[in-house]
């Protein structure tokens, strides 16, 4: 329609002139070489008109031209050339012309979008926490689909050396028509993550995909309460809240250190060693800043039993009675604070530089306190390195890192939860069997189904009336008395979870097994699941003749020795 639009007026200006430039050429007479009178048909007055406006110049054919021919063909060919001047025009313009630039790129979009055969997700807002996000399903090998508003954003997008291509829209994710040229109607879509700032947008494209799609999971960033009471009424929604999420993070730290260790170490934290916990003080804490995220840190902290001095220049006298000083965190407020005496320090102001002054606040007058500080924009991760804070908190990181589990596998945080409930040494444990399976390695997670479109050979043993073991899986097919850089977390069966299987659990159809190991671990994990001569090997150290000869030689071989002698 844009094109149609754009070129009506140049193609009719264009049709004009060659019908009335063919038709003149027509009815002029010419001279043959007897000097009678020749007129031209319309098929030489077009072929004429043809080769002349490319500039080619065949000369005058069929016959030479008279007079009366040449004046009107002058008179053609700067009509001609104007006609064609303003139809190129036009298509440049046209070419330029942002609408049509739009329609060509979400024509492109939603085909691109069509021909994905495998799983992927829709990530709605391509900032520091899309990208991130972006980055971690590409390290996992798993696809999305990006829309953004910000044309700069997409254009980074294609700049990008992911592992799997990730197709991207600039256009209002808020609005069906883009949402379904991103897929959401696709059975093969696996959820929409809205990562906006704005909250009422983000509110949107959550209605506009629960609509669309009802039965698709939304997962939806957002740090208003009111929001997030609306997102949650719609079912099937996943709210994260990433100042809250860090509060547990610290909560965690404080109470269950090793399980923080293990928690940061499945989401690769960076500068994270499995085994080596943080050691948080419990004595007495300075808040900085009584945000939104101050709020989550005092709620978690006070419920730990810690206390902490708050300092925030806007803070109301209610918010923290009796703990409250209403001032900037400077030098003289922090002494007034005593902070000589603070085990730790959090700076969670909006600004970073103010966090950062406060950081080298503390570090001139209490070296030894544990600081914590919120780093607002990913640009500065170089200072905020330098700085070298015991703990940094990157909301779109922390945002990044949980959606990424959830989306790879929501029943890890269902162990995490699992964990709190027991005592440390079951996390040591843990840790323990990680260290030996994974070492130094990135850490991987991933889900096994035991189906028949995942574990093919599995199923077909099992239906067979045959048993299979978690050992049997995991075991080296080159060396079976050693284990793959592979460790069962958990069962999933008929809704119950087996938290920390044992390698002797029995294993059935139907069962979701999550397990963390090594990339290459879960390659040679899925080919023991699908390879039945390999299964059936582990399973019961018999290696079964393969193909028809040996098969049949077996056989002979058999029934040979037990004939009577």
């Amino acid at each position: 329609m844009v094109v149609l639009r754009y070129m009506r007026r140049p193609f009719f200006a264009i049709v004009l002139v060659y019908a009335v430039g063919i038709t003149g050429m027509a009815l002029i007479p010419g001279r043959d070489v007897d000097g009678n009178p020749e007129y031209m048909s319309l098929f030489h007055a077009f072929y004429f008109f043809t080769y002349t406006a490319t500039t080619t110049g065949f000369g005058e054919i069929p016959s030479e031209f008279s007079d009366q021919q040449r004046l009107w063909a002058i008179f053609c060919l700067y009509t001609g050339v104007i006609a064609w001047f303003y139809a190129i025009g036009s298509t440049i313009r046209l070419l330029q012309n942002p609408h049509f630039i739009q329609a060509v790129n979400e024509r492109s979009f939603a085909r691109t979008v069509k021909r994905i055969s495998e799983p992927f997700f829709i990530i709605c807002g391509f900032g520091d926490t899309g990208s991130l996000l972006a980055r971690g399903l590409s390290d996992h090998g798993l696809a999305a689909v990006i829309i953004d508003s910000d044309l700069e954003r997409i254009k980074a997008l294609g700049l990008r050396d992911y592992k799997i291509r990730m197709p991207g829209l600039c256009a209002d994710a808020s609005v069906p028509k883009h949402l379904v040229d991103a897929g959401v109607k696709q059975s093969n879509c696996k959820g929409v993550v809205v990562l906006i700032n704005d909250e009422d947008v983000s509110l949107k494209i959550t209605v506009m995909a629960k609509f669309l799609n009802p039965d698709v999971k939304v997962v939806c960033s957002s740090t208003s309460l009111r929001h997030e009471e609306h997102l949650k009424e719609m079912g099937n929604v996943t709210v994260i809240d990433p100042f809250e999420i860090f509060a547990q993070l610290l909560s965690m730290a404080i109470t269950h250190p090793w399980l923080h260790n293990l928690n940061s170490w499945l989401v690769r934290a960076h500068g994270v060693q499995l085994g080596n916990p943080l050691n948080v003080p419990t004595g007495d804490w300075i808040l900085c800043g009584y945000g939104r995220m101050g709020q989550w840190i005092d709620k978690y902290m006070v419920g730990q039993g810690v206390r902490s001095t708050i300092i925030d220049p806007d803070a109301e006298e209610t918010a923290a009675a009796g703990r409250l000083i209403r001032a900037h965190a400077d030098r003289k407020t922090l002494e007034r604070a005593g902070v000589e005496k603070a085990a730790g320090i959090v700076a969670c102001t909006n600004s970073d530089s103010d966090n950062l002054s406060i950081l080298l606040n503390v570090q001139a007058l209490n070296p030894d306190a544990f600081s914590i500080v919120r780093q607002n924009n990913h640009e500065n991760q170089l200072a905020f390195d330098a700085a070298s804070a015991n703990l940094t908190l990157q909301s779109s990181l922390t945002t990044a890192r949980r959606i990424l589990k959830y989306l790879i596998s929501p029943l890890i945080q269902t162990l995490i939860d699992h964990l709190r409930t027991q005592d440390e040494a079951a996390t040591q444990y843990l840790i323990r069997r990680l260290n030996n399976a994974v070492g130094e390695r990135i850490p991987h997670l991933w889900r096994a189904n035991l189906c028949d479109s995942e574990a093919a050979a599995a199923t077909q043993l099992l239906k067979a009336g045959g048993e299979l073991r978690l050992e049997d899986l995991i075991k080296n097919p080159q060396q079976p008395t050693h284990a793959l850089a592979s460790v069962p977390l958990m069962i999933q069966r008929d809704g119950q979870c087996i938290m920390l299987p044992d390698d002797s659990e029995q294993v059935l159809r139907g069962d979701e097994i999550v397990f963390c190991g090594t990339e290459q671990g879960e390659r040679m994990l899925l080919a023991n699941l699908n390879n039945p001569y390999t299964l059936y090997y582990l399973a019961t150290g018999i290696d079964p003749p393969r193909g028809y000869f040996f098969s049949w030689l077996a056989r002979r071989i058999k029934t040979r020795d037990m004939a009577p002698a």
